[in-house]
């Protein structure tokens, strides 16, 4: 099987997953290939109700893929990621991306073992792809 068949059939490979409901709660998951490594990040539903409002502040440049936790999605254009030490970072897509489905699940494919703004996309089961124009970190504030 050559790399590019291998590629082809990869989301409908993590679409099946995502569709059963195990996968769901299942943490990120790394699959190794020949040419580079891909992240399957599972999306896990937002509280209905929040006590706490996130602020965004500057955010960093690229994150380490092997940090990340779970994903949040808030909103069609953007996918809070939760790191390891619990900071939250939210991706924001660039302005050519259409609204994607990414409530069953991405996936990651980076040029190394970091995501970067302007350089990584993110990845849908269906196959589509936005790519990331900035992080922002977020802080928590308590509503009121």
């Amino acid at each position: 099987m050559t790399l590019d068949s291998l590629t082809t059939i990869l989301p409908m490979l993590f679409g099946f997953l995502a569709a059963q409901p195990a996968a769901m709660q299942q943490p990120v998951s790394r699959l190794a290939l020949r040419n580079g490594v891909i992240w399957r990040v599972p999306v896990v539903p937002r509280p209905p109700r929040q006590r706490i409002a996130w602020v965004e502040r500057k955010g960093p440049r690229c994150i380490s893929a092997a940090a990340i936790r779970r994903a949040f999605l808030s909103s069609p254009e953007q996918v809070d990621f939760v790191l390891a030490d619990r900071n939250r970072v939210r991706a924001k897509f660039d302005r050519n991306c259409d609204a994607l489905d990414f409530y069953g699940g991405f996936y990651l494919q980076m040029q190394d073992e970091f995501l970067c703004a302007d350089r990584d996309a993110v990845h849908s089961r269906m196959g589509a792809s936005c790519t990331i124009e900035k992080f922002r970190s977020l802080e928590p504030r308590p509503k009121g």
